[in-house]
């Protein structure tokens, strides 16, 4: 029986996507596979048709983003479990047994991330699931460590969305990824939500995956990523922390986008990531924007306390490696 419908949003896939697929059908369980093609012009979409039948297609017109696609194609999905994939990955044989295992283990959780190593360098950490801290950054946990560290199943911030389980059925009580993201820190923003609403995110080392990363964008730091990042920063803090919780934490806050404004004027990007950062106030303050944000209720609040020492420790973590 399948259990686990395989979503892989494709944007300039040629490279990567055939592999990607193969390693999926070499797998220990039987999937799914929705493709969400987002108008891509390199032939990856042609490949797939050609080469894996099977593979459900979903196309769009134009390209509408990382959040739009992986929502177009959970609303297809029919399974338990939906597991979202870069499409410049590679999975182990056992990755969707190990993960179903996990949130099976789990009933409570929302999401499981895979242990992701470094495709080019798998002796390292591409990341252990993702944290989140009160300098309003995001961070893959133990990326560029070993790959023999991060070694016991726990409980993170959230999942990366470049390969993270999640269970179909609380899509109904959270929402889908916010689509107004269009890339980037749309799976801190979705795995925030859960935790906002007691819904953990786990991370599981014997699910292993290998990550090219950036196959997209073409680089680490480049002006689209960094308008994007900036802008969806300021728009991730507005929808998830109530006031007292902003104010609770704007020196932190502070600090944390000065340190990144002097770090990109260094590479010449200030220009860009100021814009962003001006592009996420306006979609904060837009009806859009605050139609989007997540009401504070009081039967939450202990999950709240939970979010806060969480954003204090994973400066910590940050700070010394953890």
């Amino acid at each position: 029986m399948v259990r686990t419908t395989v979503v892989i949003p494709n944007y300039k896939g040629i490279d990567y996507i055939g592999g990607c697929l193969r390693s999926l059908y070499e797998g220990s369980v039987p999937v799914d596979v929705i493709l969400v093609d987002n108008h891509s012009a390199d032939g990856s979409l042609k490949l797939v048709r050609q080469d894996f039948p099977q593979v459900k297609i979903v196309a769009f017109s134009e390209n509408k983003g990382f959040p739009a696609a992986v929502n177009a194609g959970i609303r297809v999905a029919e399974t338990e479990y939906v597991l979202l994939l870069n499409n410049d990955t590679a999975a182990d044989t056992k990755l969707v047994e190990q993960l179903e295992n996990a949130l099976d283990a789990h009933p409570e959780a929302f999401s499981v991330s895979a242990k992701m190593l470094q495709m080019k360098n798998p002796e390292k950490l591409d990341g252990a699931g993702d944290f989140y801290c009160a300098f309003g950054w995001a961070f893959a946990r133990g990326k560029d460590r070993t790959a023999d560290r991060l070694r016991d199943p726990d409980r993170v911030f959230s999942a990366c969305g470049g390969c993270a389980l999640y269970r179909r059925s609380l899509f109904s009580r959270i929402g889908l990824f916010d689509e107004n993201h269009f890339a980037y820190l749309e799976d801190i923003d979705i795995g925030y939500r859960a935790n906002i609403y007691g819904y953990p995110n786990r991370y599981d080392p014997k699910a292993v995956v290998y990550h090219a990363g950036s196959a997209a964008s073409g680089s680490k730091h480049n002006a689209f990523k960094v308008t994007l990042s900036a802008k969806n920063s300021i728009y991730l803090i507005y929808k998830n922390m109530p006031v007292l919780q902003i104010i609770i934490n704007l020196p932190f806050l502070a600090a944390g986008y000065l340190v990144k404004a002097a770090f990109f004027s260094l590479k010449g990007l200030g220009k860009d990531y100021l814009k962003g950062l001006s592009e996420g106030f306006m979609l904060s303050c837009s009806k859009e924007g605050k139609a989007r944000k997540v009401s504070f209720k009081w039967k939450n609040l202990k999950n709240y306390f939970w979010i806060q020492i969480q954003l204090w420790v994973n400066i910590c973590r940050l700070l010394w490696g953890r």
